[in-house]
């Protein structure tokens, strides 16, 4: 038997000198405790060393996809070849269909032959002649850096880390945007508090503040680019007998300039928007459709990727956010929650509460389907999500017309055959009620006479 092992600085071919210590699985690792003894075992037939950096990188690369490199190729046909009847031990298995399909050798995987790779790793260096241990060390720490590298360049999962960022970012902005238009009201309403009453927008309020600053400024100042001609009308009015207190110029240019940030961040925000809606509908346009960038991203963030996604059920997806209330309910024996980050949904949030856990199961299913459709598809349209969000738009006001029932008509006939349906079982309760009473009082007369 001969036995492929690969390392980062090539291919070894070992000749198996006793194969029957190869039945004996359990306590192989002692024929392997010291280098004299692993040579009575094996013998190094070939090492083809690689070149540079770049075939060991290309011939690793094949090896984790499952393919047949050219360097191995070459291996197997100038040596193995020779000796075709001779059982050739691997340690992939797919590696040895491809092997075997394209070089008519046949290759051997098993618990033995993986045990094996792990005792010629412990003695490697004695086994292999001609490699210094600090040249191994360097050629394996290279080949670990050159691979990382280029799976994070390539790998198809890597496309969607850009829409993870932003869905994070944009939530971190909103939150400091809430923190800086709370502290921006605060302080400006100790000098006007009526303008927090009339401008209800926060970015308006901010604009308003900056082009005012002092509140006797209000009757002169033009605000008809930022307010309706009412509301400014209301503000004017508004100022003219405000209960505020009196502050400095030094206070009123510390909040203009807070009121800048909360304009500059409000504009970069909405800029991020349309970058992340232009990225989702490239991406993954059927998940787009079907739930909406916002949700859409944020269960790709959650999942970790649009691939991780994809191998979700649908029962997953349905509750993907809601983890915590999941554990807890399965503590306490109550029941499940039946929507997580899906809840935010437009088909979710448009049904009524007694038609939400049916919406978002269904929904769910569809959504699946999109994310598998867009992670593993070739097509990149987005017909597929757009068909299956009409199917439950029209599923929705089915339900939704069944729960408002017609006065007139076939509703009239359903409304009077349920009346007389429940007089039915309003009777029947009644008579099994009166029958069971009856049989009491027998039982009673006839333990009585008995006794």
């Amino acid at each position: 038997m001969l036995v492929l092992f690969e390392t980062a600085a090539g291919y070894a071919i070992f000749k198996v000198l006793d194969e029957s210590k190869l039945q004996q699985v359990d306590s192989l690792y002692k024929e392997f405790e010291t280098p004299e003894k692993a040579n009575k075992i094996l013998k190094l037939k070939h090492f083809e060393k690689f070149q540079d950096t770049t075939e060991a990188l290309a011939a690793a690369t094949a090896l984790v996809e499952g393919k047949l490199g050219k360097s191995l190729k070459k291996v197997l046909k100038k040596v193995v070849a020779k000796e075709a009847h001779e059982q050739l031990a691997i340690s992939d298995a797919k590696l040895g269909g491809v092997i075997k399909e394209k070089l008519d050798l046949s290759c051997v995987h098993s618990p033995a032959v993986a045990e094996l790779m792990r005792c010629i790793r412990s003695q490697m260096e004695a086994l292999i002649s001609g490699l210094p241990p600090r040249e191994i060390s360097a050629m394996s720490l290279g080949l670990a850096h050159s691979l990382s590298r280029y799976k994070l360049k390539f790998s198809p999962d890597k496309v969607d880390t850009m829409i993870v960022q932003a869905i994070s970012l944009l939530d971190d902005l909103d939150k400091e945007l809430n923190n800086y238009n709370m502290r921006c009201r605060e302080w400006y309403g100790w000098h006007f508090p009526e303008l927090g009453k009339v401008v209800t927008d926060n970015l308006a309020y901010c604009k308003t503040v900056r082009k005012v600053g002092d509140r006797t400024n209000v009757a002169t100042t033009d605000l008809s680019e930022i307010l309706p001609e009412e509301i400014e009308a209301e503000v004017k009015l508004a100022a003219e007998i405000s209960m505020g207190t009196e502050v400095s110029e030094q206070d009123i240019g510390n909040i203009r300039h807070l009121c800048d940030q909360v304009i500059e961040i409000s504009e970069y925000r909405a800029q991020l928007y349309d970058y992340l809606k232009n990225r989702m509908m490239a991406i993954a346009p059927n998940l787009t459709v079907m739930v909406g960038e916002l949700v859409g991203a944020r269960l790709i963030s959650h999942a970790g990727s649009l691939l991780n996604l994809a191998k979700h059920p649908a029962s997953t997806v349905q509750i993907l956010g809601a983890e915590k209330a999941l554990f807890r309910a399965l503590k306490t024996r109550k029941d499940t929650p039946k929507y997580g980050l899906i809840y935010h949904a437009s088909l979710v949030g448009q049904t009524t509460a007694k038609n939400k856990g049916k919406i978002s199961r269904m929904l769910a299913a569809k959504t699946a389907l999109a994310i598998r459709y867009d992670a593993l598809g070739e097509d990149t349209n987005a017909e597929m999500g757009a068909e299956n969000r009409a199917k439950l738009e029209a599923r929705l006001r089915q339900l939704e017309d069944r729960g408002i029932r017609r006065i007139s008509g076939t509703g009239k006939a359903m409304a009077k055959a349920d009346k007389y349906q429940h007089k039915r079982r309003r009777r029947r309760k009644r008579r099994q009620r009166r029958n069971l009473r009856s049989q009491r009082k027998k039982m009673r007369r006839y333990q009585s006479v008995r006794r």
